[in-house]
């Protein structure tokens, strides 16, 4: 006010008054660019096939981290950031395991949601945090091959509950269903009777609707939601006459493109025909049991037929198994950035195919 002391008392108001006028257009302008910058991030929305984002279709490619109870070390968000920042990964799956089954196989592996939730939750929330920070979506997957369903319920209550409005969160409710006889005694004797997978998938659909319920109480925002189907994710056609009661929705397919070729596609096909909206969040181009050869030829003509389709695709997975699909050798950091010395062949296919 120095400057103005000499002036004229009415010439100073006037100064005085457009000094305030010009900062509060500055915090204005400021607030705004902040507004845009946070809202980033949209809400999507799943409209007939399509899946949108303020009305604008949009397709993904991402990555999955595989099971949080085997490879809890990616689950850290210097992962997630080198994984953005370096690969240009926009969309995230966290696989949190349900159970502790592959416990069998895997001496080392940790305990599921079931058995210990709190080192689950630990595990979603530190991915979950990072690909909000790095403003990326993230598929908040219950990775399991049977129903849980008062355990998801409680999980998903928990997530819904801490980011209710966020709309970086999808949540995937049941990763691979595959049918009634293997959730009575893991075997697969009823996957070729067209009644008994028929009724298995209204007990899925009814098991869907449930938790949408808990996730919509806890977040009324409407978040999108993906669901699997039996056969671990190979039979979508089911779904069209007995769609889950919720317009937010889309069905999972997942392929291993040396296993899974045109008899999957026709499938899928066929329910897209039926008015079945799909999402691929799980892929690979070898076989089936997550190992074994590669298949080049059928990894390309699925990403043709998803690129056709507007389908979003996520790979499997942000792990260093010694197997085909694991993208990251053991010497690997947990941090990154990674030089091409550290990453398996898949994972240097799939970094390309990110671009």
């Amino acid at each position: 006010m120095a400057l103005f002391k000499d002036l004229p008392k009415v010439m100073r108001i006037v100064l005085a008054v457009l000094a305030a006028v010009i900062l509060c257009e500055a915090v204005f302008v400021l607030a705004k660019g902040t507004a845009k910058k946070a809202e980033s991030i949209k809400a999507l929305k799943v409209e007939g096939l399509s899946l949108c984002a303020d009305g604008e279709p949009v397709v993904f490619k991402g990555v999955s981290l595989g099971w949080h109870n085997l490879w809890p070390r990616f689950y850290d968000s210097a992962t997630v950031k080198s994984l953005h920042d370096d690969w240009g990964v926009d969309i995230f799956r966290a696989a949190i395991g349900a159970d502790g089954h592959a416990k069998a196989d895997n001496p080392g592996c940790l305990d599921g949601y079931t058995e210990d939730p709190q080192t689950a939750l630990k595990c979603a929330y530190k991915v979950i945090d990072a690909a909000i920070q790095n403003k990326a979506y993230v598929i908040v997957d219950w990775h399991s091959h049977i129903l849980h369903p008062k355990e998801a319920a409680d999980f998903f209550g928990k997530i819904a509950s801490k980011y209710a409005g966020v709309p970086n969160v999808i949540y995937e409710l049941f990763n691979e269903p595959v049918c009634r006889s293997f959730e009575d005694s893991r075997s697969y004797s009823d996957l070729g009777n067209p009644d008994a997978m028929a009724a298995y998938w209204d007990e899925l659909k009814e098991y869907a609707e449930k938790l949408i319920k808990v996730i919509t109480d806890a977040d009324p925002s409407h978040p999108l939601v993906l669901m699997g189907n039996p056969c671990w994710d190979q039979r979508p056609d089911l779904v069209a006459a007995n769609p889950v009661d919720y317009d937010n929705i889309m069905y999972t397919v997942h392929f291993y493109a040396a296993s899974h070729k045109e008899e999957l596609r026709a499938v899928a096909d066929s329910a897209l025909a039926a008015g079945v909206p799909l999402f691929i969040s799980e892929c690979a181009s070898c076989e089936n049991t997550g190992d074994g050869v590669t298949d080049g030829q059928s990894w390309k003509e699925w990403n043709d037929w998803a690129s056709a389709r507007s389908i979003s695709m996520l790979c499997w997975s942000i792990s260093d198994k010694d197997e085909t699909c694991s993208m990251f050798k053991p010497e690997a950091s947990t941090a990154g950035p990674w030089d091409d010395g550290v990453i398996k062949p898949w994972g240097l296919a799939v970094k390309e195919w990110l671009k």
